[in-house]
């Protein structure tokens, strides 16, 4: 005899690791964007792109 177990959508443990994983995610996007060498990088890229002497 075959059971049938309606194993629709993620379970209360899977929405909790989920949502750890996404937080984990922001606060290490987070920080990459907040440090300096990306602000840095951005305004070398700017400065050169609006630099017409040559």
């Amino acid at each position: 005899m075959h059971a049938v177990v309606a194993d629709d959508g993620m379970s209360t443990v899977e929405y909790a690791i989920g949502t750890i994983a996404a937080a984990a995610f922001g606060a290490v996007l987070y920080t990459v964007v907040t440090g300096d060498s990306i602000p840095d990088a951005l305004t070398g890229i700017i400065e050169k792109a609006l630099n017409t002497s040559v």
